[in-house]
C-alpha cells in the first residue's frame, strides 16, 4: 500500500518510476520542509527565498540564520505578487546552497515562476526546494522539467487526503541528513540510519491509516484529472473575485489574473478586523473562511495588512456556484453593516 501510494504521487509529480522510493512520507509539509532545510544546509551556506513564505519554511530558515549557520537573502514580492526571476539570478553567490520557494502563496494565491527559477538553479547547479502545500493535487507539477530537487507537500489540502500526512521528494543527486533517527524495520543492527530511501527518512511507526487515505485521494485526483480540478476551482475563484470587487468597501489582495494564482481569494471589509468578519461568516452564515495572518507574516508585510490580517476564501473541488453566490451575498450584507 505504501509503495502504491508513492507510485500514485510519482504520477502526479512526474517522478521517474525508478525514483519513487525517493518520495518519503512525513506528518506534514512542515516536517518535510524541516527535513529538507536542516538535512541539506551546512555552516557557511547561503540561501535564497522569497517574501511570501509560510512559517513552515520561514521559521526553519530564520532559526539557522539566527544561529549564524546560514546567510539568507529574501527576494521582494511587492503587493503579494510573484518574484522576478532575475532577482533570484542576481542574488546567487559562490556559496549559495539552496533556493527555496513556495509554489503559491497561501495568503494571496500568487503562483511563483517555478519553471524559471528551476532553470536558473539548473544553470547555477544549486538545489531547488519547492513548497507545494498549496498546489499539490490542484496544479500540474513536474519535478523533472522544473529541476525541482526537493518537493515538500501536505496531504490534507489539494491532495484531499487526511490530516497528518505529507512527504518530501528528494532528487537522486542530493544527500541529506535525517531529521529523525530511530527504527525503520530494516537494517536493525547498525548504529546509524540506513543509507537507502525511503528508510533513511522514515524512522518510527508510519501513519498507515493516513497513507491509505492519501492513496484513495490520489487515485481520485488522477481519475478526475488535475487540469479538470483546476478548471472548476478557478472558474469559481473568478466568480468570487469578480463579485467581491463590486462590493463597496471590500479590498482585494493579490493577482487578478486567474492564470497566475491558485483558488485563494484574500480580502478585507473596510477597517473591520478580519477575524471579526470570519466570526460573523461562520456564526451567522455558516461559511468557513480563514482570518488573520495565515502563518505567513512576510506576505502581510508586503500587503500592509499586518495589523488587520485578511479574510481568506479557499475554493475546493466540491464547492458550487450556489455556495460562491451565498458567500458574496453574505459579504455584501456585512459590508452594509
Amino acid at each position: 500500500m505504501f509503495l502504491e501510494t508513492r507510485s500514485l504521487l510519482g504520477e502526479l509529480f512526474n517522478v521517474s518510476p525508478d525514483h519513487i522510493n525517493r518520495i518519503v512520507f512525513a506528518s506534514s509539509a512542515t516536517e518535510a520542509l524541516n527535513t529538507a532545510v536542516r538535512g541539506l544546509l551546512k555552516p557557511g551556506d547561503h540561501v535564497i527565498t522569497t517574501g511570501l513564505e509560510h512559517n513552515a519554511l520561514w521559521r526553519p530558515l530564520k532559526m539557522l540564520e539566527r544561529a549564524g549557520m546560514i546567510e539568507l537573502t529574501v527576494l521582494p514580492c511587492p503587493d503579494g505578487l510573484a518574484v522576478d526571476p532575475e532577482d533570484a539570478a542576481n542574488a546567487l553567490r559562490e556559496n549559495t546552497a539552496l533556493v527555496a520557494a513556495a509554489h503559491a502563496s497561501n495568503v494571496t494565491g500568487a503562483l511563483q515562476p517555478i519553471a524559471a527559477l528551476g532553470q536558473i538553479c539548473r544553470e547555477a547547479q544549486v538545489p531547488f526546494l519547492v513548497d507545494a502545500a498549496q498546489t499539490a493535487g490542484i496544479y500540474p507539477i513536474d519535478v523533472e522539467a522544473w529541476n525541482i530537487g526537493l518537493l515538500a507537500f501536505t496531504g490534507h489540502k489539494g491532495l484531499l487526503g487526511p490530516q497528518g500526512t505529507g512527504g518530501l521528494y528528494i532528487a537522486p543527486e542530493l544527500v541529506l541528513e535525517p531529521l529523525k533517527y530511530g527504527g525503520t524495520g530494516s537494517a536493525s543492527l547498525p548504529d546509524e540510519m540506513p543509507d537507502w530511501l525511503p528508510d533513511r527518512f522514515e524512522a518510527g511507526t508510519q501513519n498507515g491509516p493516513g497513507i491509505a487515505g492519501l492513496k484513495a485521494a490520489a487515485e481520485f485526483i488522477l481519475a478526475t484529472g488535475v487540469e479538470n480540478i483546476r478548471r472548476h476551482e478557478m472558474s469559481l475563484t473568478a466568480r468570487l473575485q469578480q463579485g467581491l470587487a463590486q462590493i463597496p468597501g471590500v479590498t482585494l489582495y493579490g493577482p487578478r489574473d486567474m492564470a497566475g494564482k491558485v483558488p485563494i481569494v484574500s480580502c478585507n471589509v473596510g477597517a473591520v478586523d478580519s477575524e471579526e468578519v470570519a466570526y460573523v461568516l461562520d456564526e451567522v452564515y455558516d461559511i468557513q473562511v480563514r482570518a488573520g495572518l495565515h502563518c505567513a507574516p512576510q506576505a502581510h508585510r508586503s500587503l500592509g495588512t499586518l495589523d488587520q490580517g485578511t479574510v481568506r476564501f479557499s475554493i475546493g473541488h466540491f464547492n458550487t456556484v450556489e455556495q460562491i453566490d451565498a458567500a458574496l451575498q453574505a459579504v455584501e450584507e456585512i459590508a452594509r453593516g
